[in-house]
């Protein structure tokens, strides 16, 4: 079938898309079986538990979701007994669901928690009390018989204060504890530190870190952790004496990539150790790699399906659980026998059709702060093809964060629009993780600048190439990355249309509500206030609007607390007052990010719609 870039019939609908991308939280071994955590679109994006004989642990309605930091992550655990311990999304309490019995709290309601841990038959948690001024913060220890449901004084407090705090560590003889915390002035990925408490007598230890992440205990004695002191996220071990270094702590296999990325949520994984010795991490270099490191530090690489954002969540034995998603497969959830290499799908990771899906190519263009990194999605359909001589529209996606990054992963929700016509180029600007500290510093002080300069050379690049119809590239965004769609819109010449979910429009109403996270997240991304207003004032895309000249759409969470609708309405209005082709929509009961079904779906249709009238063509749906 020959027909125009855009309008070729695809099997991707919107409800295909809105069904087929659960998105996977964390796997354990429990007993026999494996567990993992998946999200339901088609129940409100409800976070449920489900297990490898068939059944679901977390019956509906209950859902495990934290609001920790307002970004959450690690809402359930496990003990070897099938016992699941989970954050409910509806009140923020720890609840304990035993097998055939009912929910049962475990903490009194206020606080919120997140980044549970079972460990020694131990329950660790990190807990935000946002019910008293200041705001408190700290890692805690839950009794599982229920008696701080009502009473938080039986709650063991290990560290608390203002700032902020993740990954509980219990050392196997249970006498130490090690976690990171930062004071919240920086964020995470620029200054965190590593502490260690003695349980028996308090005593509290530091270790010298830069960006410290996931304290693990390979022994009594010797601590595994991330830092990127050289540049680089790298694996380091520390030898301790009760809670003192006996030596400074030195690199595991140092390797040219991260492992470790912004510590936007709690509970992510990066390594394991095994019992014999040997370590399992990931490596990212704009795609990730899977390596068994040995007990003499060399590394072996492990051959897995998923190489996007990969999780080594659990480990038993020789085998590892690990989870994420990539450029020839489905998320999923694999088990891998580190020996005989063998991989179990548990969930999920179905191979995908190249015909349909082919793997992304990875690209690095020349930028004006240095090089930029992609990766592009050409159009894809076995079944159709386009006039000769036509060249296809592209929609450039910038990520949010912005210190986040995009692996290459194949997707239905990228195949949505490659396999109509329409190319993807899915870009990591300066300041994503993924390639190293100077990468990501890159940004530092240069939202607005370095961010926008990037996604034009990316998508130029490709116009250059001759591989994208210069007239008919869109960008489309999310959060941090809506606003370097506005900003690029303000900025003006490649980009014909732009997609904005969620964006950031407004620096000093973003400053005046951002929550306790990102108080002083843009201090590090534009500068600090007043010293900077002028800055602040420059580069917000509302105080700009007047230089956007082409169609926008705004698509908007309307109980979203990280970025509120009022932020995409100033625009919108600004949009409708010098009658500048836009369309707006609201989606009730969506946060920061959009969980529900229905609301994917319209919110797909919208977008397609929208592209179709701007660049002329009848869309297929």
């Amino acid at each position: 079938m020959t027909a125009p870039f855009g309008s070729w019939t695809s099997p991707f609908s919107p409800a295909s898309v809105a069904s087929s991308s659960p998105r996977i939280d964390g796997a354990r071994f429990v007993g026999d079986e494996i567990w993992w955590g998946e999200s339901v679109p088609a129940q409100g994006g409800r976070l449920t538990v489900r297990s490898s004989n068939g059944s679901e642990v977390l019956p509906a309605p209950w859902s495990a979701r934290s609001r920790v930091h307002e970004y959450g992550g690690g809402a359930w655990t496990a003990d070897a007994d099938g016992t699941l311990y989970f954050v409910s999304a509806a009140d923020q309490r720890v609840y304990r669901l035993s097998p055939g019995s009912e929910p049962t709290p475990l903490t009194p309601a206020g606080p919120a928690h997140g980044g549970l841990r079972m460990q020694q038959r131990r329950l660790f948690a990190v807990r935000e009390d946002l019910t008293v001024g200041p705001h408190l913060r700290g890692i805690i220890e839950i009794p599982t018989d229920g008696s701080a449901a009502d009473d938080a004084s039986a709650i063991r407090v290990h560290a608390q204060g203002t700032g902020f705090f993740a990954h509980p560590a219990l050392s196997p003889d249970g006498t130490r504890l090690a976690w990171v915390e930062w004071d919240g002035r920086r964020m995470p990925w620029q200054s965190a530190q590593l502490r260690i408490r003695s349980l028996p007598d308090g005593s509290l230890g530091a270790l010298p870190t830069s960006t410290a992440l996931q304290p693990e205990w390979q022994d009594d004695t010797r601590l595994l952790f991330a830092d990127d002191l050289d540049g680089r996220w790298a694996l380091h071990r520390a030898t301790l004496d009760g809670v003192d270094l006996v030596a400074a702590a030195t690199p595991i296999a140092p390797a040219d990539a991260d492992t470790g990325y912004g510590l936007w949520v709690l509970g992510n994984r990066w390594y394991q150790p095994l019992d014999d010795g040997r370590i399992v991490a990931v490596r990212t270099n704009g795609r990730d790699a899977v390596d068994v490191i040995s007990q003499h530090d060399s590394r072996r690489l492990l051959e897995v399906p998923t190489d996007g954002h990969v999780s080594v969540d659990d480990a038993a034995g020789t085998r590892v659980l690990l989870s994420g998603n990539g450029s020839r497969v489905a998320p999923g959830v694999w088990s891998v026998d580190v020996d005989s290499g063998e991989v179990v799908t548990i969930a999920g990771g179905a191979p995908v059709d190249p015909s349909w899906m082919p793997a992304a190519q990875p690209i690095v263009v020349d930028g004006a702060h240095g090089p930029v990194h992609a990766f592009v999605y050409p159009p894809a359909n076995p079944t159709a093809t386009a006039p000769s001589g036509a060249l296809p529209p592209y929609l450039v996606l910038v990520h949010g964060g912005p210190t986040a990054h995009v692996t290459g992963a194949t997707s239905s929700a990228i195949a949505f629009y490659t396999s109509r016509g329409i190319g993807v180029l899915d870009v990591n600007y300066g300041g994503s993780t993924g390639y190293g500290r100077a990468y990501r510093e890159s940004l530092d002080g240069q939202w607005g600048v370095v961010d926008v300069d990037d996604v034009i050379a990316a998508a130029r690049s490709l116009a250059d190439a001759g591989l994208a119809d210069p007239t008919r590239i869109a960008i489309r965004g999310s959060s941090a990355g809506g606003w370097t769609v506005l900003s690029a819109l303000v900025r003006g010449g490649i980009f014909a249309a732009g997609i904005s979910r969620y964006a950031v429009t407004d620096l000093r109403m973003l400053d005046e509500h951002s929550h306790d996270f990102e108080q002083h997240y843009i201090t590090g991304l534009v500068g600090p206030l007043p010293e900077a207003e002028a800055l602040y004032i420059e580069r917000s895309p509302l105080t700009n609007v007047a230089r956007i000249d082409v169609p926008v759409l705004l698509l908007q969470g309307a109980d979203d607390r990280v970025v509120p609708p009022a932020q995409s309405e100033a625009v919108r209005d600004a949009l409708a007052a010098r009658g500048i082709d836009h369309e707006y929509a609201l989606y009730p009961g969506e946060g920061h990010g959009f969980r529900r079904e229905e609301t994917i779906v319209d919110a797909l249709e919208r977008e397609l719609r929208f592209l179709g009238r701007v660049f002329g063509f009848e869309p297929s749906l």
